[in-house]
């Protein structure tokens, strides 16, 4: 399922939403023109390394930035164009209504906080790993917590591969966000699982980081003023 839009009106400019589209855009752009070297060398520096965090890597630690600062700049890397394209949709839709409902500020400390306790989510679960952790789909699963507390009645227009056939229909954001949830963490479940069962780390998607930024979006948004539409 594929979120194409949904249907709540906003009374301000999302600015703080399309800046930071913009930027993911930016740093992606500026990624294109590395060469493979240069770009593993860019993740371990920017993205989150969970053994580097854990100060337990036998990979060097990045001298550049302090290790916590990654928490924040992975939020801007993407491995690829379908990674940023899904994660700038996923925000453009969703992320405008809880810009409206927080105000500028309050969203962007909101947005970025997300991020960073999705990425310890997922660091908490494999501390020892040393594969990259980045992307923005940690904070914009906060936005989706916080989305699917204020509109779960919003009717989100949505694109449904049926084989061969596509097809689009209205559902309702606490039935889209919820199936989204659930599926976050049960693979986040399932992927413990695999790797407890084969003994070693398997790459690929940050499930634990998706659950985490989900649940944690859900709590913060409510306590930076969520429903009471404050900027």
């Amino acid at each position: 399922m594929v979120p194409l839009r949904d249907n709540n009106p906003i009374t301000i400019t999302p600015y703080v939403t399309y800046a930071l589209i913009g930027a993911n855009i930016f740093v992606f752009l500026y990624q294109l023109t590395l060469t493979p070297a240069e770009l593993e060398q860019f993740f371990r520096s920017a993205a989150v390394v969970p053994c580097q965090l854990s100060a337990t890597c036998p990979i060097p630690a990045n001298q550049g930035l302090p290790e916590w600062m990654t928490l924040f700049t992975s939020q801007f890397l993407h491995g690829g164009f379908l990674h940023i394209a899904g994660n700038m949709l996923f925000l453009w839709i969703f992320g405008n209504n809880i810009e409206d409902r927080l105000g500028h500020v309050k969203y962007l400390i909101f947005y970025l906080a997300c991020g960073a306790l999705a990425a310890l989510t997922q660091w908490f679960f494999s501390q020892s790993s040393t594969i990259p952790s980045l992307g923005a789909s940690g904070a914009i699963a906060g936005v989706m917590g916080a989305y699917i507390l204020c509109f779960p009645r919003a009717q989100i227009l949505t694109l449904i591969p049926l084989g061969f056939f596509i097809t689009t229909v209205r559902l309702p954001a606490i039935f889209f966000l919820g199936f989204w949830f659930v599926q976050q963490a049960f693979y986040g479940v399932a992927d413990l699982q695999a790797r407890s069962n084969i003994g070693m780390e398997s790459g690929g998607v940050a499930y634990w980081a998706h659950a985490g930024g989900f649940v944690f979006g859900a709590i913060l948004g409510p306590l930076l003023g969520l429903f009471k539409g404050s900027r």
